[in-house]
């Protein structure tokens, strides 16, 4: 079969021990980044299947017209980018793995990783270091701290779980049900959403990006948080109100951002304002992007193309184009 792979940027895909899972196919990887439609169909004229990594391409109902050979979208996760009516109309069968039970430490080290860095201000201190001067600032440590965490799932949990390793006392915000699940893991649930950023040291974001989440975290909230405290954002960048992060750094509360996604990915634009800021460190959505992590990954979205091509599909997301 024909399959082709978007958006590898790094050239990894095939380094992966998963990739022999595709041995005997005709395998076309795109290692830039494209959103334009036309070219994107030229690329795609001859795919049967096409692998998506993560969310890095919309797959909409424009493109997938033009697809007239595509039999097969085989993902991982979440798919907001996929327009799967239209697929379904095209007759384009979408298998996605839930990845359910597979431990999600790759995003929660990165997490973490933000938060030494902004307590200790360990790239500001690198940069004055090869700029000749020697210890500017005294930052901040984490035992007796608070750690906030919003969004009580598989990440979350985990994080919160480093946090305790490091000594800090850790308050949860999330649903009812998860709220449960982390008193019974020994943790505190915050009294209201008022009281949970104004007594928190540290807070993660860790929930999913939905109609019901999008911009939760408002201008009013991060206004609450101390002028020491740090907010860290792994997740989605939706969660937090437009502009109102850039306006809180300016203003000090918080005092300082971790954060790993933007509102529009790939972010290349040197000039913007927000990674730009003295009191921000900022990555370009590295949370999954490690090896493990991505063997793991597309393992299982070669193993779904080998299944379609077996006659034995998995995890068909709109299983009605097999009727």
């Amino acid at each position: 079969m024909n399959i082709t792979i978007l958006d590898d940027y790094t050239d990894t895909v095939r380094t992966l021990p998963a990739f022999a899972n595709l041995a005997g196919h005709d395998v076309k990887i795109w290692n830039d980044h494209t959103k334009d439609t036309a070219v994107l169909a030229d690329r795609l004229k001859d795919a049967e299947v096409l692998v998506t990594i993560r969310e890095r391409t919309p797959i909409r109902a424009p493109l997938i017209e033009k697809l007239d050979k595509l039999k097969l979208l085989s993902a991982r996760g979440d798919f907001p980018h996929i327009d799967v009516p239209a697929l379904t109309k095209k007759g384009i069968l979408l298998c996605a793995s839930s990845h359910a039970g597979v431990p999600s430490t790759s995003t929660a080290e990165l997490a973490w990783g933000l938060a030494l860095a902004c307590v200790r201000r360990i790239p500001q201190q690198m940069a004055q270091l090869r700029a000749g001067n020697w210890q500017t600032e005294v930052g901040y440590g984490l035992k007796g701290k608070t750690l906030g965490i919003y969004g009580y799932g598989k990440i979350g949990s985990v994080v919160a779980g480093y946090g305790k390793a490091f000594g800090m006392k850790v308050l949860v915000l999330s649903r009812e049900t998860s709220s449960k699940e982390a008193l019974a893991d020994g943790y505190a649930v915050a009294k209201s959403k008022e009281a949970f950023f104004e007594e928190s040291d540290i807070i993660s974001l860790q929930m999913r990006l939905r109609d019901g989440t999008r911009g939760i975290v408002g201008a009013a909230d991060l206004a609450r948080m101390k002028p020491t405290a740090v907010m860290i954002n792994t997740s989605r960048a939706g969660l937090i109100a437009p502009g109102a992060l850039l306006e809180a750094l300016k203003k000090g509360r918080p005092g300082m951002a971790g954060i790993d996604v933007f509102d529009e990915e790939p972010m290349i634009d040197t000039s913007n304002e927000l990674i730009n800021l003295p009191n921000i460190v900022a990555t370009p959505h590295l949370g999954y992007v490690e090896y493990d992590s991505y063997n793991i990954l597309f393992g299982e979205i070669f193993d779904q193309i080998v299944a379609y091509a077996a006659g034995k599909p998995v995890n068909m997301i709109n299983p009605d184009v097999r009727k």
